[in-house]
């Protein structure tokens, strides 16, 4: 299961981290992605990583502003967020995805696992 962490409220232009982690099987193998959100919107896919950590995807929405790790090591999956803003505000989810090698920007119609969500709030 995918373990995701992190969230929390912070005023715009703040940062936050969060957290991803996998418990038992390793996540050397998957590409791994973060999906957010937000009240009364669609699922938006934010980011995304190769399973090696030698490609990145960012939505248009976060590029700049958001950074996506990796530490196979420890089988953790990190999102580092800056300049947060308001329109930020949303449940984000950890998940994994199948058919490593492939385009980041596939990710979307590859993911095998999600974990449960984690609220970022962001205040105006």
């Amino acid at each position: 299961q995918l373990q995701a962490s992190g969230g929390g409220l912070v005023q715009a232009g703040g940062s936050l981290t969060l957290f991803c982690a996998r418990s038992g099987r390793t996540l050397n193998v998957y590409d791994m992605g973060w999906f957010r959100q937000a009240p009364g919107k669609e699922r938006e896919f934010v980011t995304g990583i190769s399973w090696n950590g030698g490609s990145t995807y960012y939505a248009d929405s976060v590029k700049g502003r958001f950074t996506i790790s990796r530490d196979n090591a420890k089988n953790t999956v990190n999102l580092q967020m800056f300049s947060l803003k308001p329109e930020d505000t949303a449940v984000y989810y950890c998940v994994a995805a199948r058919g490593s090698g492939q385009a980041l920007d596939t990710l979307p119609r590859r993911v095998q696992y999600w974990g449960q969500g984690t609220l970022v709030t962001v205040s105006s």
